[in-house]
């Protein structure tokens, strides 16, 4: 009788961040029945990882889910797989940030759950050559990855069916591939379907290996999954299936594949995630090129034999896609070799310090690193989890390395590694990162007493499948009934949309979003066009190169930015001086901003000029407001767009954080305001996400040759 050998694995995570209630009805609709199910069926064998964040979670909310598990494993069942424990990409940290959370998360699973590791998933699958070395120090002895990392190698599909052994340095480790073909398979067709796969592949002397492993979520979670797994029983059917044909179909553990099979090979992977990924790294021109050669192979029935020479980025050019996740990676990268160099100097407080590294490693978590299906950098709850998580070790860090509790530092250096200098500015109560090439534009405000980054802000970019969303919009005018749809699929596979009109919603910056942006305003601009970038900019200061001074005088610091450039009027460029002033005091929640505009022009010139404040306040709710002293605004509310005229103290309030972020000119402006919204994809489909409130006070002059125009603004932020 022909047999086949098969492993099954399953990943479990929620990340950072979270809302409550993600995490609960995820439990309730995915891992708890999905326990109780395989439960009955004693001989199905699965290899179970779950994050450390979710192991938590878990634990304190539903211990009696460890205890069934527990139960799980000592019947033989279930083993447990180790990984990150913040599920961070490892490549893309320190090795010794690597082993500790790997060591972390097996720690746990032996306390509490009383068994050894042995393997690993790895996170997103995010494989990189010099791995190998750092996992095996880490005890590591086998990783399971997807099949394309394999394909990419040159192994065919039907050397897929076992394992394989690499190594980097002399320190080996076993890689099992997952079959795609299981992974688009389960739970999306008919159980018969797969066991139909498995007869062909099967053999007469049983060596070959078909391994299944991806996101449990798939099983209740993801879209229509939960009717689909446990109320049409697809789980239990597909678990008779393979019960009903134990006598061919021989289930197995990772660890006990290593003891029966020998390896089919050594093998070398070159970089890679899986393929869908991959995809997700290029830029949108890219994006779209690589789908339509996809369609092409697969409409001339070319792609099974030539896919595996069709691939796409890797996983780093995220960092080159999104300079805020860039930015954010590199300010977390940058405290983990301080906290480095404290662990060295043995001189510290170790609690502290061993607190600033948990919270360290909590900011490594991935999910707001990256955007593909999944909602990701986009999302502002996960971001702004791992922003509190960073800001709670750097103000321990601050702790440990001052002695005084009145300090200003600050760093003029390559922060974000683009062969450019950032300037970083540190206070106990407030951080700054000013970038000098790129108009002196302010991208980090951190209040640490809250430990919140009021600049966790995404700017407005095209995407990839924005292409898709103008197609399904159409669709819709014709059909409206099409986006309720009772497929159920990968959420690789669908496309749906959480709510309408959203290609409305496309519009996309050309400058990236921050604070004390300086604009010069066409006579003609309107607020509608300047909203959604689509004006006129006069001047060439956005973006450009600033000269910058820093001066401290008795725990204040004066930075000074400085840029003579020109502005359009009419047909003529006219020369124009900015200079800005930032004045940062070491223990005041106050800043000042001074700035002063000359005209070196021969001629009289006009211009509207406007300073561009962002402030990410996480969402729109009605406990967050505009406000405007001495007017009453027909709508307050941080996604209206709206012009204020004679306005000088004006701010935002936010009663969920506590926090009144409060402006006062000397000189009284027209204020626009307006919202910042992204249009981005989900699991369960398209959607419109807030990511920040636009302040913009502008004024109209008019300066004679040498004159010149001054205003001083006054930001302060205050607990409430």
């Amino acid at each position: 009788m022909k047999k086949i050998n098969f492993a099954f694995g399953i990943h479990n995570h929620q990340p950072i961040g979270n809302f409550e209630h993600v995490f609960e009805d995820s439990y309730q609709k995915g891992y708890l029945p999905f326990l109780k199910i395989i439960e009955n069926y004693p001989d199905f064998k699965v290899s179970l990882h779950y994050s450390g964040v979710l192991f938590e979670w878990i634990k304190k909310n539903h211990p009696e889910a460890l205890d069934l598990i527990k139960r799980l494993v000592k019947g033989g069942q279930v083993k447990l797989l180790t990984g990150s424990y913040y599920e961070s990409i490892l490549p893309v940290i320190p090795d010794w940030d690597k082993i500790g959370q790997i060591q972390k998360l097996t720690q746990f699973i032996q306390n509490e759950l009383e068994i050894d590791p042995s393997g690993m998933w790895l996170s997103e699958r995010v494989w990189e050559p010099h791995l190998p070395k750092i996992l095996s120090l880490a005890g590591i002895k086998f990783v399971i990855l997807d099949d394309t990392h394999f394909k990419y190698s040159g192994l065919s599909e039907q050397k897929l069916l076992g394992y394989y052994v690499t190594e980097e340095q002399g320190y080996k480790l076993n890689l099992f591939p997952i079959s795609k073909t299981l992974r688009y398979a389960i739970p999306f067709k008919e159980p018969e379907e797969t066991i139909e796969y498995f007869k062909e592949i099967a053999t007469e002397e049983g060596n070959n290996l078909i391994v299944y492993a991806d996101d449990g979520e798939k099983f209740g979670i993801w879209p229509k999954t939960y009717q689909h797994c446990y109320q049409d029983m697809w789980l239990e059917r597909f678990l008779d299936q393979i019960q009903k044909n134990k006598d061919w179909i021989c289930m197995l553990h990772f660890s006990q594949v290593l003891e029966r099979l020998s390896p089919l090979g050594r093998v070398y992977l070159p970089t890679a995630s899986y393929a869908e990924m991959s995809q997700w790294t290029l830029l949108p021109s890219a994006f779209r090129e690589y789908e339509k050669l996809e369609e092409k192979l697969k409409g001339e029935n070319l792609y099974q034999r030539f896919g595996i020479f069709v691939r796409g980025g890797f996983w780093r050019n995220f960092l080159a896609k999104y300079p805020e996740s860039n930015h954010l990676h590199k300010r977390v990268l940058d405290l983990s070799y301080k906290i480095k160099d404290l662990e060295a100097s043995k001189k510290v407080d170790e609690d502290k310090l061993l607190e600033a590294k948990e919270n360290l490693w909590r900011a490594q978590c991935n999910d707001p690193y990256w955007h593909g299906v999944f909602g990701g950098l986009y999302l502002t709850n996960l971001r702004d989890a791992v922003w509190k998580n960073f800001l709670e070790a750097d103000k321990l860090l601050g702790e440990l390395s001052h002695k005084k509790k009145k300090w200003i530092d600050h760093k003029v250096f390559d922060l974000d590694k683009d062969g450019k200098d950032e300037i970083l500015i540190e206070t106990p109560l407030l951080n700054f990162c000013f970038l000098p090439h790129s108009g002196g534009t302010l991208v980090e405000f951190d209040f640490k007493p809250k430990s919140f980054n009021l600049l966790n802000i995404l700017s407005r970019r095209e995407e990839g499948y924005h292409e898709k969303i103008k197609e399904l919009s159409k669709r819709f005018e014709k059909n409206p009934k099409e986006n309720d749809s009772n497929q159920v699929a990968s959420i690789h596979d669908l496309v749906l949309s959480k709510e309408e009109d959203l290609d409305k919603y496309l519009t996309y910056d050309w400058y990236r979003r921050g604070s004390l942006l300086d604009h010069f305003l066409g006579k003609d601009a309107k607020l509608d066009d300047f909203s959604r970038c689509q004006y006129s900019e006069q001047g060439d200061f956005i973006n450009q190169h600033y000269q910058h001074k820093i001066e401290i005088k008795k725990d204040i610091l004066y930075l000074t930015l400085l840029r003579d450039g020109w502005v359009w009027i009419e047909d003529v460029r006219a020369p124009i001086n900015l200079f800005k002033k930032i004045v940062i005091k070491a223990k005041s929640q106050d800043i000042e901003i001074f700035y002063n505009i000359k005209n070196n022009h021969s001629e009289p010139v006009f211009l509207w000029f406007g300073v561009e404040f962002n402030f990410g306040m996480l969402s729109k709710d009605s406990e967050k407001y505009v406000y405007v002293k001495g007017i009453n605004l027909a709508d307050n509310g941080l996604t209206c767009i709206s012009s204020e005229d004679e306005v000088s103290d004006f701010g935002i309030k936010d009663s969920d954080l506590g926090l009144d972020i409060n402006l006062k000119i000397d000189k009284s402006a027209t204020l626009w305001r307006f919202p910042i919204l992204t249009v981005s994809l989900s699991e369960s489909g398209f959607e419109k996400n807030y990511q920040s409130t636009v302040l913009f006070p502008n004024w109209k002059m008019e300066l004679k040759p040498q004159e010149i125009w001054e205003v001083k603004i006054v930001q302060r932020i205050e607990q409430i």
